[in-house]
């Protein structure tokens, strides 16, 4: 098993350029790209928040989302202008980046901005869409499919890895619970790390309350500092934290994304869990 509380990979130094790898890893932005000014404005409060407490951070926002309950939920304001968005962003503050991918096309093109693929949790068992990912060489964090055992996870894995590229995380975001609702079992975590990948956890997508609300997902955002706590004591490597300036606004996940303003608050109490927790080790 490895160390529960071992310092971060040094493909994020390499790769990524990342500093203070001693401190858990930060994926934070808004579920999808919006406007240019909400995301500029969500990436310059998180750098300035995770400079401050010496957090290595990704930048996270989706260029589109495929995965969808009803057809006329938001998707995208159009790949090209989204990607065109993130661009600038990564750009602007020299920050990584990480959108989600949804089809081995996308692949490439997204692989022109993307410094992370993510692979969507529906989609964690797709062999051609992994391998394309890992073939692309660029990090890959596969989501665990709230169908999934965290046990099978490391099959997911290995399909990633077997193109070469074992630059690679697991991120656990809540198993199904009956209908409309996700439960997180904090074992998952432990399973996962078994593998010897850098285990995220999925603070906002855990409170979801899938196709709740005629056809859009609901949540619990009250839910997500306690879960977040929770994950940071038994171990998680990082965290995946959803976030906008005003999440009642947002055009996707509006229920199961943090306040922007309030991150910091969350990121420190964060810190200061983990590093106690390290000097425990296994």
């Amino acid at each position: 098993m490895s160390k529960k509380n071992k310092m971060l990979p040094s493909y994020l130094s390499k790769d990524l350029k990342l500093k203070n790898l001693n401190n858990f890893l930060l994926i934070s932005g808004p579920c999808v790209v919006e406007t240019k000014d909400i995301t500029f404005r969500t990436c310059e409060t998180l750098m300035k928040v995770t400079d401050k407490l010496k957090i290595p951070f990704i930048f996270k926002s989706s260029y589109a989302k495929a995965n969808r309950t009803s057809s006329g939920s938001f998707r995208t304001i159009g790949i090209e202008k989204a990607l065109s968005i993130l661009m600038a962003v990564k750009a602007e503050f020299n920050v990584p980046i990480l959108t989600d991918i949804h089809s081995e096309i996308e692949v490439e093109i997204a692989s022109e901005v993307a410094d992370v693929l993510q692979i969507p949790a529906f989609l964690s068992r797709q062999t051609e869409l992994l391998e394309a990912a890992g073939e692309s060489g660029r990090i890959v964090n596969i989501k665990k499919g709230q169908f999934l055992a965290p046990e099978d996870m490391k099959y997911q894995a290995m399909k990633v890895a077997a193109t070469g590229n074992r630059k690679i995380f697991l991120t656990e975001r809540g198993t199904t619970f009956g209908y409309n609702n996700l439960v997180v079992d904090m074992r998952s975590l432990i399973i996962m790390k078994r593998t010897g990948y850098p285990v995220i956890f999925d603070a906002t997508h855990s409170v979801q309350m899938p196709s709740k609300e005629h056809g859009v997902s609901g949540g619990n955002p009250e839910f997500i500092p306690p879960l977040a706590r929770a994950a940071a004591a038994v171990g998680a490597d990082g965290f995946f934290i959803e976030t906008h300036p005003n999440p009642s606004k947002a055009l996707s996940d509006a229920s199961s994304m943090i306040k922007l303003d309030k991150m910091e608050k969350l990121l420190s109490e964060l810190k200061d869990i983990y590093l106690l927790m390290k000097k425990f080790g296994d």
